[in-house]
């Protein structure tokens, strides 16, 4: 993978405040970290703004200091929710990328049956698919709804009647470590650490209930909700989530294989642009609102498909539900550049010569 230069960063950084007048403010925090105070919105960043935490460069080794900076340690029985990929994608999160993360938290890996059919759809043909795409060689693998479901309360909720329905396996867990593959999807826009919490660890029929928007358990596809119905009931899935942990969760983000596709797709189009990098924070709203302005401020062309399915999707109405309705998080944050040149010189050393493999992708 490699690294942003810092001419297109600064202009990356400056973009994703797209709605303010202001630049955003840079200075260095005591550890000498480049950091960036992002105000969305025209809104000035606070004392109390959630921090995201980024490094340019994807690998294991930032994957594993990226959560050691959040500085909330994985305790107890741990959960590593990701997504292990539907039988015939490609672009679901390298099992040898995790690992040593996974490792680090001696987490088990928890998915849920999937609602739509497809190779994931009962556990012994999920447990297949993650052997096949190599996650039970780096970890015990936990189908959480292989033996039942049961229901999270909601504390706000105007669609799913107050309640989620989980794998019942959820309440085996002490700490929730949200490991996700940020991309496109053909529904929700985009697929972050909210949709990752919430379609991700509902059962099979709790996903119905939430793509029907608490009109069902078994869905019909051909007759779905209103879509800001749809994008709300997703939050409020997520908000049982983060309630029931409470301090015990932390959301890491890869934002690599940009595609316009979900990991859950078996044919996903191919990326058109080049990766960005590993984000986390401990706000879930920040931290999928800083991969969105990440994509959007990228210099890549490629970003245009990317961001006509997020908006065609209505996809960045979830986070204003999430903030504004339910209070899961904000959409102004402070991000700490990890591993950015800080010079214009070093910058110059760094720049890519050319378009990455992906960018260049018709």
């Amino acid at each position: 993978m490699k690294k942003l230069t810092l001419i297109a960063f600064a202009i990356l950084i400056a973009a994703s405040c797209f709605a303010c007048k202001d630049k955003p403010k840079t200075d260095e925090d005591a550890t000498g970290q480049l950091t960036d105070t992002v105000a969305v919105n025209n809104t000035v960043a606070a004392a109390d703004t959630p921090v995201v935490y980024m490094y340019t460069q994807i690998d294991s080794t930032n994957l594993v200091k990226i959560y050691e900076a959040l500085g909330r340690e994985a305790k107890g029985n741990v959960a590593v929710k990701l997504s292990t990929g539907e039988p015939g994608g490609h672009n679901f999160l390298d099992p040898n990328l995790v690992k040593a993360l996974v490792t680090k938290v001696n987490g088990t890996i928890v998915e849920c049956n999937t609602a739509y059919g497809g190779g994931r759809a009962n556990t012994q043909d999920h447990l297949k698919a993650a052997a096949e795409h190599g996650f039970t060689a780096i970890a015990k693998v936990d189908i959480m709804d292989a033996d039942g479901e049961v229901e999270l309360p909601i504390p706000t909720s105007k669609h799913l009647n107050g309640v989620d329905y989980v794998g019942k396996n959820l309440l085996n867990y002490d700490f929730l470590v949200v490991l996700s593959h940020f991309k496109g999807h053909a529904m929700g826009g985009f697929g972050g650490a909210i949709k990752n919490i919430s379609i991700g660890c509902a059962s099979a029929t709790g996903k119905g209930w939430i793509h029907s928007a608490g009109t069902t358990r078994e869905i019909d596809w051909n007759k779905l909700p209103k879509q800001d119905d749809f994008l709300e009931s997703m939050a409020e899935a997520a908000s049982a989530i983060t309630t029931h942990f409470g301090d015990k969760i932390i959301y890491i983000s890869v934002a690599n294989n940009l595609s316009v596709d979900c990991d859950c797709d078996a044919s996903p189009e191919d990326p058109k642009m080049a990766d960005i990098g590993i984000l986390a924070s401990l706000d879930p709203v920040a931290l999928d609102r800083a991969c969105t302005d990440l994509v959007r401020s990228s210099k890549d062309h490629g970003k245009k498909h990317l961001i006509e399915r997020i908006d065609s999707r209505h996809g960045m109405h979830t986070l204003d539900y999430a903030e504004t309705e339910l209070g899961m998080g904000k959409q102004v944050y402070k991000l700490v550049v990890l591993d950015a040149p800080k010079d214009e010189a070093a910058a110059a050393k760094a720049a890519p010569k050319a378009a990455t493999p992906a960018a260049k992708k018709k």
